[in-house]
């Protein structure tokens, strides 16, 4: 692997066309690609890619805006497509209080429910937070001391930088980083530690600066890394080693695992 995408949408509707093309692309060029459940119907389309490719894997929950559609049924399934499709985190799991699709407090009891799924399965999680951050720090902080995992898209300053950091947690670095009004993000990822940085993409959304308007890919995890390096003053090649290392221990990434069954 030269690069992981620790976050895509590769069931996203935007692929359809040529999601195949586009994957043996991946193969050929070393990236790898963790792609995300954001509702049962999607963790599972997530745990068939990641089955059928051998540098995609899957992640399997759901994203707080479908939160009002989950029933223990719900959570029993994901936790069975975790438990033995090789699901390599829970997320997309937190709070999003900007667009409210689901009411606050079914999206934070769907949160910690899927919170406790991912201790109970020593997995890491995913986590979505909009516009909800006193929230989601609360519930983390009650989760106890075996939490694991990245905030994805992160998009605050240093000081919430770090209070994340103190819960033990990554942070998830995409195109908002190549914006030019994004200055506060830029400084608070100078002080991040380096092995506490993943590189992302969430494609198809959030495409980085030069592509922005046109569909995002996982390729352009590159321009991630170009700009995260240029801030730090290191090679390209010094961030895609880190970040990749990051992504591969945080997840316990591996290409051989023997319970990457494509789910029924």
């Amino acid at each position: 692997m030269k690069l992981i995408d620790s976050h895509a949408h590769l069931d996203d509707p935007a692929f359809n066309a040529d999601r195949a093309v586009l994957l043996a692309a991946l193969h050929a060029n070393a990236i790898g690609v963790i792609t995300i459940g954001t509702s049962l119907r999607s963790s599972r389309a997530a745990c068939c890619l990641a089955a059928r490719h051998r540098s995609v894997w899957a992640t399997v929950g759901v994203h707080p805006h479908n939160a009002k559609d989950v029933d223990d049924a719900t959570l029993a399934a994901i936790a069975e497509l975790a438990r033995t499709h090789g699901a390599v985190a829970v997320g997309e799991i937190g709070l999003d209080y900007y667009r409210d699709l689901s009411p606050r407090v079914v999206q934070r009891r769907v949160f910690a429910q899927q919170l406790a799924l991912a201790s109970q399965h020593g997995l890491p999680v995913v986590l979505h937070n909009r516009e909800a951050t006193q929230d989601i720090l609360e519930i983390l902080a009650s989760a106890g001391d075996r939490l694991r995992g990245v905030v994805h898209s992160f998009l605050g300053d240093a000081a919430l930088a770090g209070r994340f950091l103190d819960l033990g947690l990554h942070l998830g670095i995409g195109g908002p980083l190549t914006f030019p009004r994004n200055q506060a993000l830029r400084d608070a990822v100078m002080r991040v530690p380096l092995d506490r940085v993943l590189v992302e993409t969430d494609c198809p959304y959030l495409t980085p600066v030069p592509h922005r308007g046109h569909r995002n890919e996982p390729a352009y995890v590159q321009y991630i890394v170009e700009e995260l390096a240029r801030l730090r003053g290191i090679a390209p090649a010094n961030v895609a080693t880190a970040t990749t290392d990051n992504a591969m221990r945080l997840f316990s990434l591996t290409f051989d695992a023997p319970s990457r069954q494509p789910p029924a």
